[in-house]
């Protein structure tokens, strides 16, 4: 009922930046919450940030001060903004999100492909 396909991802040097877009369609009334997560292999899917239709955002420690998330409602679409990108953040990036799909039906965890980002020299 709700397809996300995120873009953005690739490799860039200690340092740099990358924007991920992710977005939302199919057939649903409004998307509540999008976020994003990440997997770094061996390791088990960590949150990194989420955003809610209100603009209230939480972010993981470990990328306070460095990430920036945001949405456009009217286009149902997330960003994440990554600056100042550290070894440790390689990973394959998730989009999550949780929608209305009827005035009565809230679904959660709908997940996207993913879209990798390495960070190296």
């Amino acid at each position: 009922q709700v397809q996300l396909v995120e873009s953005g991802g690739g490799l860039v040097q200690p340092g740099g930046s990358l924007r991920l877009s992710c977005a939302a369609s199919g057939r649903f009334l409004s998307i509540n919450t999008m976020g994003w997560y990440r997997q770094a292999p061996g390791k088990q899917r960590d949150f990194v940030a989420i955003i809610d239709s209100d603009g209230t955002i939480n972010y993981a420690d470990s990328v306070k001060g460095r990430f920036t998330i945001s949405r456009d409602n009217a286009k149902n679409t997330v960003h994440l903004q990554m600056n100042n990108l550290e070894p440790e953040d390689t990973a394959v990036y998730y989009c999550n999100a949780s929608a209305r799909l009827t005035p009565s039906l809230w679904r959660y965890n709908y997940w996207g492909q993913g879209t990798q980002v390495t960070v190296s020299s």
